[in-house]
């Protein structure tokens, strides 16, 4: 799916789409900061423009910025943030670690931070994190996928694409992933583990490799739905992209929800997908701001469950799934 522009009403349509109630409140003129890594995938891309929906529907006003995954340039946005006294900021930073000087800028101004899908390391700063509840995610759709494995009746040789390792979400996929495994010992076989670093190159050229030295792969994970096209390329290359019910199917996981993995499944490619839901993440972001703003205790984790859409249960939960109501958006009919 090509990334577009939707308008704040389909957002908080969404939303309501999704089961979630969003209770808003006008804020006046008071401004809350959005300050976003980058814009490198579809879900940070729906997820700024759903955070900017409901924002402005409370009455917001906003101020964004990207860092380009450069650490000390966020620090000055939140330090620019901080001297144009917003009510709280919206964070995702790239190092769980460099990001530590920010939050305590923060703290010093008492402006509240909030991570959005990315928590900072632990320090004695405090800040809030959104985070989806990962390696349970990850684990449940693998386990869907490790079901499919064995009722084949065949070994099967399995790869696993790994984020970023400086990302806490890339390590909690990945643990979900070796937990579901490990419980299918006799029937999966993990021949390679490839390094992505969030990199769409690093990913293809990775399963290339992985796919010539073992060629009898027909199990994968990807840690992101966003390394889609570069899994179908290498698929195709290696005459592996094929459907459900094909010999030459290769189990596929993914992990986010993305349009793209939507029509994956729609179409019988993708097995089963770990499913963060983008609207509950929003609100739970927001009030976290205008809870500590208001003096409430906030827990520093927030915990989206998400969960495992399959082959088995994509009807009853695709209209929670982010990426299928802006597929639906995109393919109307």
């Amino acid at each position: 799916m090509n990334r577009r522009d939707f308008t704040v009403g389909t957002l908080m349509g969404l939303a309501a789409m999704s089961g979630l109630t969003v209770a808003v409140r006008a804020e006046g003129d008071k401004t809350i900061a959005v300050l976003f890594d980058g814009l490198y995938s579809e879900f940070w891309v729906a997820g700024i423009k759903i955070i900017r929906a409901d924002l402005e529907k409370r009455g917001f006003k906003i101020m964004e910025a990207i860092s380009d995954k450069d650490d000390n340039k966020q620090f000055e946005q939140v330090k620019a943030a901080i001297a144009q006294k917003v009510e709280g900021i919206i964070i995702v930073q790239t190092d769980s670690n460099a990001v530590i000087p920010a939050i305590k800028a923060a703290n010093a101004a008492n402006v509240p931070m909030v991570h959005f899908n990315r928590p900072p390391a632990q320090s004695e700063a405090f800040s809030v994190a959104i985070q989806a509840d990962n390696q349970k995610i990850a684990r449940d759709a693998v386990l869907y996928s490790c079901e499919v494995a064995k009722a084949s009746g065949k070994k099967h040789q399995a790869a696993i694409l790994i984020g970023n390792l400086g990302d806490p979400n890339a390590i909690q996929r990945r643990d979900g992933f070796d937990e579901a495994v490990g419980q299918y010992k006799d029937v999966i076989d993990v021949v390679a583990r490839i390094p992505t670093e969030w990199d769409a190159d690093k990913a293809f050229a990775g399963l290339t490799n992985a796919l010539q030295a073992n060629p009898d792969i027909s199990f994968l994970f990807t840690s992101s739905d966003f390394l889609i096209p570069q899994i179908q390329q290498a698929l195709e290359a290696a005459d592996k992209w094929a459907p459900i019910g094909d010999d030459k199917h290769v189990i596929f996981t993914g992990f986010d929800g993305f349009p793209a993995a939507y029509g994956l499944m729609k179409d019988k490619f993708m097995d089963a997908c770990g499913v963060q839901n983008l609207f509950y993440e929003t609100t739970l972001a927001i009030q976290a701001i205008l809870d500590l703003k208001a003096g409430q205790k906030v827990e520093k984790l927030l915990l989206d469950p998400g969960f495992a859409i399959t082959q088995a249960n994509m009807e009853e939960k695709k209209g929670e799934m982010w990426g299928y109501v802006l597929w639906k958006e995109a393919n109307p009919g």
